[in-house]
């Protein structure tokens, strides 16, 4: 076959990788698929024999590993706030994402009351959640570890539960128990160090080191 029938596939499968990525919720997902379809653009553009398309994508392919590099390297990017249950702000917020929350975890109720509201902020926009109860024992119960689509690629739990335990033992927080969600949802858990009870297979258990 002649080269230009490959330069041509060259050409279709950029073109699908950027319009793939303008499809994604995910916003570092949206990042590195379009960086690929721009590095592939670019050099379907060399191929081809025209600067100004390789040069173009060139320079978005750039960008994006300037943003990419900006949101691995920012250290306070995420911040933490609580709130009260009876919110205004927190019931819209479930509402809103409500077909969400029930494809992850289908065993939440919404009209459960909580003692502890927990919202992850990214730049002070709400990019995730947590609610459940906190006991005098030290466990807190989580109802509910809910992450927004834009947000699911920023390692929020790796902030949470890794980067910032002394937050929950600052609050005599021994021990946080979770029930089990959807598989993608359980994947997350166990990434984030939570196990298995023995006790019960559909709860998750993550112990902290004052109680290790």
């Amino acid at each position: 076959m002649e080269p230009a029938f490959y330069y041509e596939l060259i050409g279709y499968l950029a073109s699908a990788l950027v319009a793939g990525s303008l499809m994604m919720s995910a916003i570092i997902r949206l990042r590195i698929v379009n960086l690929a379809g721009a590095f592939t653009f670019s050099i379907y553009g060399i191929l081809i024999g025209s600067i100004p398309v390789a040069a173009m994508n060139a320079f978005i392919v750039l960008i994006n590993l300037y943003y990419l590099y900006g949101i691995y390297t920012k250290k306070d990017f995420f911040s933490l706030l609580f709130e009260q249950r009876d919110s205004e702000y927190l019931k819209t917020f479930l509402t809103h994402y409500r077909k969400e929350i029930e494809t992850f975890q289908p065993d939440f109720s919404f009209d459960e009351d909580h003692n502890f509201s927990l919202f992850v902020l990214s730049e002070m926009v709400p990019a995730g959640l947590l609610l459940g109860n906190l006991y005098e024992d030290g466990s807190l119960v989580l109802d509910l570890d809910f992450v927004a689509p834009s947000y699911r690629d920023f390692k929020i739990g790796t902030f949470l539960y890794q980067d910032n335990r002394g937050f929950f033992t600052e609050k005599g927080i021994c021990r946080i128990v979770t029930s089990a969600g959807n598989e993608e949802h359980n994947h997350y858990l166990e990434e984030m160090g939570f196990l298995r009870t023995p006790e019960a297979s559909n709860t998750y258990k993550l112990t902290f080191k004052s109680e290790e």
